[in-house]
């Protein structure tokens, strides 16, 4: 088991995971594809995520939060990771509460303690390409009576098709600036797809959707900031569930490792098998200080976090790609059937590498932030 910077934390660990992995095992994940949810996750175990006090971590303890940081949000999401459970934690509970946080005012007086109680879902709409790219931003906010008319599209929006609230960057006249846009507000249109790993995202539009003044997250033109505190968040968060995917997938090869016979012995006994399993823990032990490193720096607030973050996505995808390889190749041909578990893990990574930029992306990030 990991170290943790204190007590609390591992505290914190010793109750998640027995929690998660007893409510929502990947058993559970299958049971919502085969009967095709069109939510995207259980709102019965959401509910129960809700009375262990799980959406309101980030939420200042003034909003009915718990006033909690990135490292302890990361120990949930690994343990989610770990069990492949559908959630609406990462864009919620960590993205979306980041960013109403940093612009404070009006949206988060009245959004923070709706999610810390579980009565409100958000959805981040900030992509508008088939890849990550959030800087490249074609949604227009124009000034219309007291308010904005929002006009454009977003591409790849988790829950999006049954968010509350949508938080939209758009372009104004005064710069980039983000909203806070109710699903249900007219002119706002979703269309949810299946994704690999069975999860919903949509594709989003908006058209002529008239929105007041305090829609605004943050200040008008000043969305630049709040929308980097939600993306090194929602990166660092994506991170830490990656580690779990990884940790789960090497938990379940180690013991098919020591389970499966070949020859008249374990395949676990043979040395070239050991070696790999060797370098995958390797692996995944110094994407999980990466990991950690970004969310005492997030939690700091520290200038160096934005470079971190970018490592410890770029080096969590690494490895959790890796660990799904390792694992189907060492389960053989069983390992590509759905009858065994190996496969929905290495699905649940590839979908979630993608999420807030791949691989590709942050390791250029990582180059371009140190100077080449």
């Amino acid at each position: 088991m990991p170290l943790y910077h204190n007590e609390d934390q591992a505290m914190l660990k010793d109750s998640i995971s027995p929690f998660v992995a007893e409510k929502a095992p990947v058993a559970h994940l299958r049971q919502l594809r085969d009967r095709r949810d069109e939510t995207g996750f259980s709102r019965e175990l959401w509910a129960e995520f809700v009375d262990m006090g799980l959406p309101g971590m980030l939420v200042p303890e003034d909003q009915g939060g718990l006033g909690m940081g990135h490292m302890e949000a990361g120990i949930v999401l690994e343990e989610i990771g770990r069990n492949l459970t559908p959630s609406p934690f990462l864009t919620t509970s960590v993205g979306g509460v980041t960013a109403l946080t940093k612009g404070g005012g009006v949206q988060a007086a009245r959004w923070l303690p709706a999610i810390a109680a579980g009565q409100a879902i958000a959805a981040l709409a900030i992509d508008e390409q088939a890849r990550h790219r959030p800087d490249r931003v074609a949604t227009t906010a124009v000034r219309s009576g007291n308010g904005f008319r929002l006009d454009g599209q977003k591409s790849f929006v988790v829950h999006g098709h049954v968010a509350d609230i949508l938080l939209v960057s758009a372009n104004s006249a005064d710069g980039l600036t983000l909203f806070a846009v109710p699903r249900e507000a007219k002119g706002v249109s979703s269309d949810p797809r299946l994704l690999v790993d069975s999860s919903l995202a949509s594709h989003m539009r908006f058209d002529g959707v008239e929105l007041n003044a305090d829609a605004v997250v943050g200040d008008v033109g000043g969305g630049q900031a709040v929308l980097d505190a939600m993306l090194a968040a929602t990166r660092t968060g994506a991170s830490a569930e990656l580690l779990g995917v990884g940790q789960g997938a090497m938990d379940m090869t180690i013991g098919y490792l020591k389970e499966r016979k070949q020859f008249g012995r374990l395949i676990g006994e043979f040395q070239a098998l050991q070696h790999r399993a060797a370098h995958l823990y390797g692996e995944l032990e110094v994407a999980r200080a990466t990991v950690m490193k970004a969310q005492q720096l997030l939690d700091e607030g520290s200038e160096d976090a934005t470079l971190y973050v970018s490592v410890a996505k770029a080096k969590a995808g690494r490895a959790a790609n890796l660990a799904v390889r390792e694992g189907v190749q060492m389960h053989g041909g069983i390992g590509m059937t759905d009858e065994f578990d190996i496969g929905l893990f290495m699905k649940r990574d590839r979908a979630l590498s993608e999420y807030m930029g791949d691989i590709h992306y942050h390791t250029d990030r990582v180059a371009r932030l140190n100077g080449y």
